[in-house]
């Protein structure tokens, strides 16, 4: 996987929803590949968002990975409606539910990649059980809930864990990170092993989106080849 370029998920929760259409369509015109959608409910994290009828209208503006994370409450609750809305990717949070084993299961069943996530009080340890059956792991590098957070730095540690984890044991996951990510944090987020970066507010927030999106795969690549 290191020899794979980073690939960048802009995070819709920071784009201007009165043209949330022309938004998601001009990632696309970036060396972006997947589109990152935060799903909240405002019980797990103090935040509301959007749900699956929003993401379903947007699947015709975009041909890209559609990145879903639910950060909501026993999310097994609303697994086959996401996945109908057009979802390529379900990532769960390993906090939300009990039940994490059948609600991945039940990703897969429905014809999505399934992923699993854990704030930065989560240790790595708490989802090796199931690090055999997902094909991503996201850690969160800020208390999720809102955008424009600074990375916490001792969230990597996990990322590089996971990634020694998945090399031990011929693991096929790949693993995002997701808070506070931007250039000066890019090269160090590489470095740990990460494969996914999520960014917000630094990606919509750039003069130039297609030029930050090359600059972030160059730093990363830099990275991993120093």
């Amino acid at each position: 996987m290191e020899d794979t370029p980073l690939i960048v998920s802009p995070s819709i929760l920071s784009a201007d929803f009165a043209h949330i259409a022309e938004e998601v369509s001009s990632i696309g015109t970036t060396a972006a590949k997947w589109i990152h959608l935060d799903v909240m409910d405002g019980n797990f994290v103090p935040n509301i968002t959007f749900g699956s009828k929003f993401i379903k209208d947007l699947r015709p503006c975009s041909p890209l990975v559609f990145d879903t994370h639910l950060m909501i409450d026993r999310p097994e609750r609303y697994v086959e409606q996401f996945a109908q809305s057009g979802c390529d990717i379900i990532t769960i949070q390993a906090e939300s539910t009990i039940h994490v084993h059948r609600t991945l299961q039940m990703i897969h069943s429905n014809g999505c990649k399934a992923g699993v996530a854990i704030v930065p009080s989560t240790p790595v340890c708490m989802i090796e059980p199931i690090l055999d059956m997902v094909d991503l792991v996201l850690v969160m590098t800020v208390n999720p809930g809102f955008g424009g957070q600074k990375l916490i730095p001792h969230t990597l540690e996990k990322v590089s864990e996971l990634a020694h984890i998945r090399q031990e044991e011929e693991y096929g996951y790949l693993i995002s990170v997701d808070g506070g990510v931007n250039l000066s944090t890019v090269a160090d987020i590489a470095a740990a092993g990460s494969d996914v970066a999520v960014c917000g507010s630094a990606f919509f927030g750039a003069d130039d989106r297609l030029a930050f999106v090359d600059k972030m795969i160059r730093l990363a690549d830099g990275a991993c080849r120093s």
